[in-house]
């Protein structure tokens, strides 16, 4: 069965990175909220991805090494246990990665103490994928100072465990365009640089190649949104069109701002369906959107921001 029609936003409260997890016959969305510490992280439930149900905070609180902001929760099934990967730091400095556990997909999830990467400066935006082979893998954004384009980019690792990476992420998305500038002559690490932006990944496997999902840019401005890079293999090597900005879905200006941090669903006619966050044009909140993702012979292309009436997903009766 069919909802019948949907308009964006279809949950009107600030939910920004949202991602979607179908589980246990419904769908349930965990997203950033605008509080602090373990009130940052919250989920929704659904069972068409268009009505959504408020499930409030999803995390347990510990302690977190005192960090008081938590942003962008991505929820794995691995084994009989449901893993949530997120970031923890102090606003917007010295985000480190975190795991947490929670036996059902609604949670509370438990953090289980670790940092996964003490060695990074700056990681958040973790998005855990398996390929289809079994084999677990950790994608995340990281600041980089020795690329030509210095700023934030996207790395993945293998997981060795639910709380444990391999040590040895390998590049995926590196700033390449002037269109992923987020600010000129932006003081940071001591130094000013004009610094681009690459983040909030995504993977999905399509076509025989995996295709990684990304925001860049400044999403104040017009060119910012969702773009895509493939791959032969979940470590790469990655490649990506020239473009002068994001491939899948951009801004509009005057009437859908700053669309990014996308997750993919797919519903039961096998469509898949394109989540991400959006500004409304006066700024005053991220909401959680949903389009429409298409595959051409040149990878995923989305027909949004849409803000009129849209044929809804595909979804079974009593799912």
């Amino acid at each position: 069965m069919s909802p019948g029609s949907y308009t964006n936003p279809v949950f009107g409260g600030y939910f920004a990175d949202p991602f979607v997890l179908a589980a246990e016959g419904r769908y349930y969305a965990f997203g950033t909220g605008a509080g602090t510490t373990a009130q940052s992280l919250l989920g929704l439930v659904s069972d068409d991805l268009v009505t959504w149900t408020e499930l409030g905070s999803v995390l347990t609180p510990g302690a977190l090494d005192g960090a008081t902001h938590l942003w962008a929760p991505e929820v794995a099934h691995m084994g009989d246990e449901y893993v949530m990967y997120y970031s923890a730091g102090i606003e917007d400095k010295a985000h480190r990665l975190r795991v947490a556990t929670a036996p059902h997909p609604a949670g509370p999830y438990r953090d289980l103490g670790a940092s996964l990467t003490p060695q990074e400066p700056f990681a958040i935006d973790p998005h855990p994928f398996q390929d289809p082979d079994g084999s677990w893998y950790l994608y995340y954004a990281v600041d980089r100072l020795e690329s030509a384009r210095v700023g934030t980019a996207v790395v993945v690792d293998r997981l060795l465990a639910p709380d444990r990476l391999a040590g040895n992420p390998q590049p995926v998305i590196v700033p390449s365009a002037d269109w992923q500038l987020f600010l000129a002559g932006r003081a940071m690490y001591d130094a000013v640089y004009d610094w681009h932006t690459c983040e909030g990944p995504f993977v999905l496997y399509r076509q025989g190649r995996y295709w990684c999902l990304y925001s860049g840019g400044n999403w104040q401005q017009p060119s910012y949104g969702v773009s895509v890079a493939s791959a032969p293999h979940p470590l790469g090597p990655w490649e990506e069109a020239p473009s002068d900005g994001p491939l899948v879905v951009r801004t509009r200006p005057g009437v859908v701002h700053g669309p990014g941090h996308a997750s993919v669903v797919t519903d039961d006619a096998g469509t898949d369906w394109l989540v991400y966050h959006a500004w409304d044009p006066a700024g005053t909140a991220r909401r959680m959107c949903l389009d429409r993702l298409a595959w051409t012979d040149r990878g995923p292309v989305c027909a949004g921001p849409t803000t009129d009436p849209q044929p809804g997903p595909t979804v079974r009766s009593g799912r």
